[in-house]
């Protein structure tokens, strides 16, 4: 035996912290992680990989939640490596937006200085976990050397029509003074400090996602059985396709008809009000003089609610009568006019007909203001106007004039067509999708790349000219009086119009984060080319993505974002593909005690602090230990301490081994041994596969067991048993570095070989030896148990059965009678039910 036998010794000497500082100079040196071809000399014959993790922002130091994110993406990017695969694994930053800016408010501080900082702790602390990404790939997104394409890919779309300038109502943070985008309000307040989000008119930039509704929705057909059906379902709940009808309502002071969108133009004849959002530019033109004091006090109470809040269907019905009346298309009759804020002026054409008989909404607020109700569908229930509940069924219609008895379907074909005729409404399809606003009134993000001149109107700045620097002095990054830091900038704002050479002033809007981060993954492949934004040969040699890594909460806002931006990037001929992820996995939260985990709360789990107690090692064995990748951890039931004692067993067990049986052929080794160690890589093969990483390492853990028992029985002391303990602790090693990479890679040393580990590949199973020679089969009779036979395991369901009914046991326990029932699940059950 080995000085290091005793397994206490073992783990008293194995110390996963301080194999870091010894491994990361060589694999940085060996340059293991750089993917071959990023020099643009591609003639690596290698089927390419592109593995890719939601990159970071540089809030501070790493936290929890990055340890189990890019503990997931780096366990994929190293296992298809080791398969064989030119693997690009990048890493970057997400480094503009609002945190740094109120971070460097607070501290009186360059932006510049706080993220920078920040992100070198990062990098640092990256590398310390041991993420196996390519160095040369490094990004940050507040770089001038990035935004410049940014800014590019602003004036792609702005050329194409994709992106313009318009006044609208927007949701408004008081706390952070800016603009957010919807998806960025959570149950009415900013996501970002948690501020009530109140509305603005303001005059923002959009970019127009919902020319792509359509394609975003029918594209995603590809991703099925690909991305997480949940973030499937998200998308398209959020794009919100209705399929309807446009129904045109003339009304008093109008000489142009109003027109709406409904999903159920068959309850025409029960529309009995109108209702329009009360901060629309209509109200304001359709309201009388007389109600014009009361509409205005009204609009100063609607812009305190948010569009969730306004949309909520629990939340009091309110309004105003605005003084006129609509025109029923269908039978003439006079419909009182009202604004009302559970009606928004962007959605839609900001107007509706109301049918309180068959819509909740409509119902509570006929009742609020008592309007009539009028049942259209007979759906066999209560009368609403009575009941206070809204018939939302399909039914048949009633008190529909001409179209009475027939059923919805044929219905709505019929009113449609019939409006269609005589100039009153079309057919139409209408999406929940709003157009993306990108404007913000921020300091510390990309210029908007626009010049407005007094002459030529917006005018786009020349390619030859970006980027468009934000400036570094002369500007206050927290002005009073509603300015947004750039307009403070006076130097900076000052240039000339590029079209006709007059004075000029640029645009002080910066652009949403998400807007930097729709492309980047497109930015890796030639991150050191400062002449492009990518070319046409990256392109093709590794887009799209093959599989990304992120937590589900960016389902609606980036994911779409990436999604739009890489359609109209291949609509303008710039990209070969149009969707930008192959492959999507989601990671879970880790939790504490049930909760997530927040500074407020005061349950915070330091990273930093769990990393010196269990090593990098012991951290991410944990993470990938607890449940499948989607499920949340609860650090509160996991147990890194007992990581870190299995990786001591694998440790002791390469010390054990040594040198002992290096060079010996493994065909003649013992062929029992070799068969648990071939059936463990078949199954570990098939579980990486499919990213269920808590049953591989198991599985490990059952080889270090198996190979534990064989070594202290004796093995190593022939050449049979020694050869194949050592092919065993080896494949151990090889799947073991995906991992927990420092320990294998101290354990390849151990056994006698030159680093590294990861170039020696993942081991390839031996089908011969992972096929069983026989597999035992239970025989049941009324499930009781009453013998076991040793089969084949390709025996035929015919034979099974054979086999079962001959064996003594059963017989005997038939006792003469024929079964009723034999049911054979070849090759491991036989249950006779009895007569």
């Amino acid at each position: 035996m080995s000085e290091t036998s005793d397994p206490r010794d073992a783990e008293e000497r194995y110390d996963p912290t301080i194999l870091v500082d010894k491994w990361l100079p060589v694999w940085d040196k060996l340059r293991l992680f750089e993917a071959a071809g990023l020099d643009g000399v591609d003639d690596d014959p290698r089927e390419k990989r592109y593995v890719l993790d939601m990159f970071s922002y540089p809030s501070g130091d790493l936290h929890m939640g990055h340890a189990e994110a890019y503990s997931i993406g780096d366990a994929i990017a190293r296992f298809e490596k080791m398969r064989g695969f030119n693997v690009l694994h990048p890493l970057g930053w997400d480094s503009f937006g609002l945190p740094a800016e109120n971070a460097a408010i607070k501290r009186n501080m360059d932006p510049r200085e706080w993220t920078y900082a920040n992100i070198e702790v990062q990098y640092e602390s990256f590398k310390r976990l041991g993420i196996s990404f390519d160095p040369r790939t490094r990004l940050h997104t507040s770089d001038p050397e990035y935004y410049k394409w940014t800014q590019w890919i602003f004036l792609q779309l702005f050329e194409r029509g994709l992106a313009y300038r318009k006044s609208s109502p927007v949701n408004w943070c008081p706390n952070d003074l800016t603009v957010l985008a919807n998806e960025q309000v959570i149950q009415g307040r900013c996501e970002r400090c948690g501020a009530l989000v109140t509305k603005r008119n303001l005059t923002q930039w959009f970019f127009k996602i919902t020319d792509y509704a359509e394609r975003l929705l029918d594209d995603m057909q590809s991703l099925e059985g690909q991305w997480p059906e949940r973030v499937l379902l998200m998308q398209r709940n959020w794009i919100g396709k209705s399929v309807g009808a446009y129904v045109d309502f003339a009304i008093e002071g109008l000489a142009e008809p109003v027109r709406v969108f409904t999903t159920r133009p068959d309850t025409l004849y029960g529309a009995t009000f109108f209702v329009v959002a009360a901060d629309s530019a209509l109200a304001t033109s359709l309201v009388t003089d007389g109600q014009r004091p009361a509409l205005e006090a009204y609009i100063e109470d609607v812009k305190q609610a948010t569009d969730i809040e306004r949309l909520a269907t629990d939340r009091p019905k309110t309004g105003v009568f605005l003084g006129v009346h609509a025109v029923n298309p269908v039978n003439g009759e006079q419909l009182q006019v009202w604004a009302s804020d559970y009606v928004l002026a962007d959605y839609g054409t900001g107007a509706i007909m109301c049918v309180p008989a068959h819509d909740q909404r409509d119902l509570d607020f006929a009742r609020q203001f008592d309007l009539p109700v009028r049942v259209v569908l007979d759906t066999g229930e209560a009368d609403p106007s009575v009941t206070g509940v809204a018939t939302a069924g399909d039914g048949v219609l009633v008190n529909s004039g001409p179209y009475d008895g027939l059923g919805k379907t044929e219905a709505i074909a019929r009113m449609t067509a019939d409006l269609a005729a005589r100039g009153g409404g079309e057919g139409a399809t209408m999406f929940r999708l709003r157009d993306w606003l990108l404007s913000r009134q921020r300091y510390w993000g990309a210029p908007i790349p626009i010049v407005h001149c007094e002459t030529c109107g917006a005018q786009p700045v020349p390619v030859e000219d970006l980027p468009v620097r934000l400036p570094e002095t002369g500007f206050q990054l927290r002005p009073e009086g509603g300015l947004s830091p750039l307009e403070t900038a006076t130097d900076w704002l000052r240039t000339t119009c590029p079209k006709c050479s007059g004075p000029a002033r640029r645009d002080t809007d910066t652009m949403d984060t998400f807007v930097d981060s729709s492309w980047y993954f497109l930015r890796y492949p030639t991150a050191t080319n400062d002449d492009v934004a990518f070319t046409p040969e990256a392109m093709e040699r590794w887009l799209p993505v093959d599989h990304y890594v992120g937590g589900v909460e960016h389902a609606i806002l980036h994911l779409l974002y990436s999604r739009f931006i890489t359609k109209a990037l291949h609509d303008a001929g710039l990209l070969p593909f149009n969707e930008p992820f192959k492959k999507l996995t989601n990671q879970g939260q880790v939790i504490l005690n049930g909760a997530a985990m927040s500074k407020t709360k005061g349950n915070l789990v330091n990273l930093q602090e769990e990393l010196a107690k269990y090593g990098s090692d012991g951290v991410r064995l944990t993470m990938l230990f607890a449940g499948p990748p989607e499920e949340d951890i609860d650090w509160a039931d996991v147990s890194p301490s007992g990581a870190v004692k299995w990786l001591a067993r694998v440790w002791r067990l390469t010390g054990d081994l040594g040198a002992v049986g290096l060079g010996l052929a493994v065909d003649g080794g013992d062929r029992p041994v070799r068969q648990v160690t071939h059936r463990v890589v078949d199954e570990v093969t098939r579980l990486m596969e499919t990213q269920r990483f808590n049953v591989a390492i198991a599985r490990l853990m059952e080889l270090t067991s198996a190979l534990r028992k064989n070594v202290d029985a004796g093995l190593l002391g022939s050449a049979s048993g020694a050869a194949a303990v050592r092919e065993g602790v080896e494949a151990l090693l090889r799947m073991l570095s995906v991992f927990a990479p420092f320990t294998a890679e101290e354990g390849w040393e151990r056994i006698g070989h030159e680093p590294s580990v990861v170039q020696a590949g993942w081991p390839v199973a031996d089908t011969a030896l992972v096929v069983a020679e026989s597999v035992t089969c239970v025989l049941q009779i009324a499930g009781k148990v009453r013998d076991r036979l040793e089969v084949s395991p390709d025996i035929t369901e015919a034979d099974l059965r054979e086999l079962a009914l001959s064996s003594p046991a059963i017989v005997k326990a038939l006792d003469g009678k024929e079964p009723k029932l034999v049911i054979v699940r070849p090759p491991k059950l036989v249950n006779i039910v009895p007569s």
